[in-house]
């Protein structure tokens, strides 16, 4: 069991890092970019984003790393003991609430309401508050996604951690 445990873990430390990226890059220089461009064209641009992330490859590596991260809790509550099982508890959690959840009830009704917008006062209305709102919550799903990853990796050596 350790060693599927083990894989999984690695597994997992990969997706997050990969899922810490792409929001990152978000967080770091896409929003502010498109915040810098004509309004139209930004709120064009980040409508096409939203549809084209709906794709097998994002939700691969997005809902695919919570599938082994979920495994992971539940392996790792009867098989792991002391510092790794909480490494592990406290990676998974962070993943699945700071990542999924967040993304699922702050990011995805950003993006639902920037689907329906039309244009003049209303759409810069909320063009302002989503690009704010939108990389704030990028932000928490960056810091959830690479804190996972970081622990998960801290827990595949146990030798660090002193009893795992």
């Amino acid at each position: 069991m350790k060693d599927l445990l083990d894989v999984l873990t690695f597994a997992a430390a990969l997706g997050c890092g990969l899922v810490a990226g792409i929001f990152f890059a978000f967080s770091t220089f896409v929003m502010r970019a498109l915040g810098q461009i004509q309004q139209e064209k930004g709120i064009a641009a980040m409508q096409a984003i939203n549809v084209a992330v709906l794709n097998p490859w994002f939700f691969g590596a997005f809902f695919g790393t919570g599938v082994v991260c979920f495994a992971i809790a539940f392996l790792a509550w009867g098989n792991a003991i002391g510092s790794q099982q909480a490494c592990l508890l406290v990676a998974c959690g962070l993943y699945l609430l700071g990542t999924i959840v967040v993304t699922m009830a702050g990011n995805v009704p950003l993006n639902d309401q920037l689907a329906a917008v039309g244009r003049g006062a209303e759409a810069q209305t909320l063009w302002g508050h989503y690009l704010s709102r939108w990389t704030l919550w990028d932000h928490v799903r960056t810091a959830a996604s690479l804190t996972a990853a970081g622990l998960l990796t801290v827990s595949l050596w146990g030798g660090l951690l002193g009893d795992g």
